[in-house]
């Protein structure tokens, strides 16, 4: 039988961590060939003290140390200590249904793929108005454009998946993930498949359910942070990102644009109001075309994806000095630095 490594880079995690390691705990696939790899980047909260309580009771669960804080690094720790044939990527806001390590097998070796991945269904992460708000985004086309493993249901060969399952012999062909990317790390990985000649594949077989932030404030910031990260990732390696990343940097510079021209303009000022109107228009058409159980997320989503597309452009279009030097790769969610842990 096929041995499977699930490898889970967490870093302050404790709200989720539990639901989201048990799922792989229960997976159907027999424990004895399927370890779980949960890479902890020194977590200042109550994530390792979970971990430990589930690694108590299922010995196929193993917690290694990361300094360094970020995923990247996280996966290639894991991906050094596993023994399994087949590298799962797992994240700690995921839910995993029993069958998902089966069926990642059975993807691979049914299709010759290199990497496998399925659809994310974004649920909310409490039932308030923005936890709501954001999966309501996160799910549409109209937030999201051409994400398929977020809005479609299609399977097929793709250019990237949400994480993945990997055969573990890829790494010895393309390379590690890259250390230099503390964000976009997965787009520059199956770029790298691609150009190699690898093969990835969407499957609905392989659906997981998502938990994103649970407020629109938090959201905003992780979309500002994760976009500044993009031309960056480009200069690493200019196949890894799509026109769809780099959108809304355009649609926020073209309002830039028609808003300075209206300072001496009419007709710019008009064209201005258009383009916002227009966009609107088509955002309710998105958001009230659907049944919705919160009339008050419908309302309010048009405007907050107008929102969120502004502060994604902008975090795009600072980053463009990374074009010419290096940012910071610190970690993402505040924890203990490596001295603060060993004192």
């Amino acid at each position: 039988m096929t041995t499977v490594s699930f490898i889970m880079p967490v870093r302050n995690e404790e709200e989720y961590i539990r639901v989201s390691l048990q799922s792989l705990v229960d997976q159907s696939y027999p424990a004895g060939e399927c370890e779980i790899i949960v890479v902890d980047g020194r977590s200042s909260d109550r994530t390792r003290e979970i971990i430990e309580e589930i690694r108590e009771k299922n010995p196929q669960v193993l917690c290694l140390d990361n300094p360094a804080g970020i995923v990247p690094t996280a996966m290639n720790i894991g991906i050094r200590a596993a023994r399994g044939e087949v590298i799962i990527r797992a994240d700690g806001h995921n839910i995993y249904p029993a069958d998902y390590t089966a069926n990642c097998v059975k993807c691979l070796l049914k299709t010759g793929a290199d990497n496998v991945g399925g659809p994310w269904l974004t649920v909310p992460a409490d039932r308030s108005f923005g936890a709501t708000l954001v999966a309501a985004i996160l799910s549409s086309p109209f937030g999201v454009g051409n994400s398929k493993f977020r809005t479609s249901r299609e399977e097929g060969f793709v250019d990237t998946v949400p994480f993945g399952a990997f055969r573990k012999a890829i790494f010895d062909r393309v390379g590690m993930y890259n250390e230099q990317l503390v964000r976009n790390q997965d787009n520059e990985l199956n770029a790298r498949i691609r150009s190699a000649g690898g093969k990835i594949y969407l499957t609905p077989a392989l659906t997981t359910r998502h938990c994103p932030v649970k407020t629109f404030p938090a959201f905003l910031k992780y979309a500002f942070k994760t976009s500044r990260w993009h031309f960056f990732t480009l200069r690493e390696n200019r196949r890894s990102m799509s026109l769809r990343h780099l959108a809304p940097a355009m649609f926020l510079m073209f309002l830039v644009v028609l808003l300075l021209a209206s300072f001496a303009s009419g007709i710019a000022l008009v064209l201005l109001s258009a383009v916002i109107g227009t966009y609107l228009a088509i955002g309710f058409c998105f958001s009230l075309g659907k049944k919705a159980e919160d009339h008050r997320v419908a309302l309010a989503q048009p405007f907050a994806s107008l929102l969120f597309h502004v502060v994604y452009g902008a975090g795009t279009l600072l980053g463009f000095i990374y074009i010419f030097r290096r940012p910071s790769n610190k970690p993402i969610r505040p924890g203990l630095s490596i001295l603060e842990k060993e004192k």
